[in-house]
């Protein structure tokens, strides 16, 4: 499946429009000739003094890629470059495929804020907007060059990803999930207030729904008002109030209801799941990925290998939440579940790369700014995973399983021309992933330190 087939919209992203420069300017301050996007029809050659291509393969010397159109032409050694070119030279530095976040939040409030639980009550759309706005700049400038925006509140996201499309804000190319399909008084329902607040109880319309009947036109209202993947959340969480985190909430006929019907219309489904049995069951009822998956064993693993689901990792937020309880900045209800689960899910992760489950990256950052989400391959190789590996997550595994694995994820020919590069080798030492010098993203020069 390609971009384009999910933005009919749009038809793609178009990052040459006047409108995205002076934008670019405004928001970030960057320098207008860093900024400026080269003609679409000239050819860019970027000069790599090695190339990590997200497949997996070894990193290669030297290495030339040619650019035309916003995508890449030619990958190699030894390739003519046409005298006309625009030379970027990045011969000191590794070049690497634009960085992928599969579980992002970039239109929520910062859960690290005092009273946060008070936001959905006291800002409206038009603020998560904004504030998403914000963070896709700054998620851009981290090397993010793609991401899936998973659940937000009155479609704000969708209005983010459509800006984000049609040049008039920098940002990841997104999919979106809108709102994030729950039972009542589940993980992603607004629990913890009184009977009433919100006049008549949240429907299908919020992601709210009981029943395959609802279910199904829950999944449906999602996509008519412009979801892309579903998320649905199949057991407790940790940052919801009146919830066990590992109670499994929907029902295997609900949660194969989902599947379905998200499925007949091409959309694949994500879930929220923390505890077994229901990561079991939504692994039964074919969802694509498991976020979380914190209280996964050898079974589940093998299941989802089996089955091919992608274990999404959201290692930041799980420190962010431990931090937290440590520091007393959590409702005691909040830190009783976050100590249930400290440590646990790296261990989860081990079990599954083990018995050959996909893993892919997912930052859930909802504690900090996007700047911050570097810190994810950190944390995968902590868990047990190869540096290799933990970039693949990032890379070629998160474009796969977003379908675009046409279009980003990899340096090779057809690509994107998104690409990111840092100085020294990301394989002996992850931690330069958090510190990106150059950011490309279809062809333009996003940043040049």
């Amino acid at each position: 499946m390609t971009i384009a087939a999910l933005t009919p919209r749009t038809g793609g992203w178009i990052w040459s429009r006047p409108l995205l420069a002076a934008t670019l300017v405004l928001l970030a301050g960057w320098d207008p000739a860093a900024a400026a996007a080269s003609p679409q029809t000239a050819t860019t050659a970027v000069i790599a003094g090695s190339l990590i291509d997200g497949t997996g393969a070894e990193p290669q010397g030297r290495t030339v890629i040619l650019i035309e159109g916003g995508r890449i032409q030619a990958v190699g050694p030894a390739l003519d470059v046409p005298a006309s070119a625009r030379i970027i030279d990045l011969s000191e530095m590794t070049v690497l495929p634009g960085f992928i976040d599969l579980h992002s939040h970039l239109t929520y409030p910062a859960m690290t804020d005092a009273g946060f639980e008070l936001a959905f009550v006291q800002q409206s759309a038009a603020d998560f907007a904004l504030l998403g706005a914000r963070n896709a700049k700054l998620a851009l400038m981290t090397g993010y060059t793609s991401a899936r925006e998973l659940g937000a509140f009155g479609f704000a996201d969708v209005a983010l990803r459509d800006a984000i499309d049609a040049g008039w804000v920098p940002g990841p190319r997104l999919q979106v999930a809108a709102y994030a399909l729950s039972i009542t008084g589940g993980h992603c329902d607004n629990n913890g207030f009184l009977p009433g607040l919100f006049g008549a109880e949240p429907g299908i319309e919020q992601g709210i729904a009981n029943g395959p009947r609802e279910v199904r036109a829950a999944v449906r209202y999602q996509v008519k008002y412009g979801a892309d993947p579903i998320k649905i959340c199949a057991t407790g969480g940790v940052m919801s109030f009146g919830d066990s985190v590992g109670a499994q909430q929907f029902n295997a006929a609900e949660l194969e209801a989902a599947v379905q019907s998200a499925h007949q219309l091409e959309r694949r489904v994500a879930a929220h799941a923390h505890g077994l049995e229901g990561i079991k069951a939504a692994v039964r009822a074919g969802v694509d990925s498991i976020e979380h998956g914190t209280f996964i064993d050898d079974e589940a693993a093998r299941m989802m290998a089996e089955s091919g689901t992608v274990l999404v990792t959201t290692l930041l937020a799980g420190d962010a939440i431990q931090q937290l309880a440590r520091a007393g900045r959590l409702p005691q209800e909040l830190a009783a579940k976050a100590r249930l689960v400290e440590g646990v899910k790296e261990g989860a992760i081990r079990r599954a790369a083990a018995a050959g489950v996909k893993i892919g990256l997912g930052t859930d950052n909802v504690f900090g700014l996007p700047s911050e989400n570097g810190r994810e391959f950190r944390f995968m190789t902590e868990a047990g995973l190869e540096p290799m590996q933990a970039i693949m997550g990032g890379t070629s595994i998160a474009a796969e399983l977003m379908g675009w694995e046409d279009d980003v994820g990899t340096i090779l020919p057809g690509r994107y021309a998104d690409l990111v590069a840092v100085r020294g080798d990301p394989l002996q030492n992850i931690e330069l992933l958090e510190n990106v010098h150059f950011v490309m993203q279809g062809g333009n020069v996003i940043k040049q330190e």
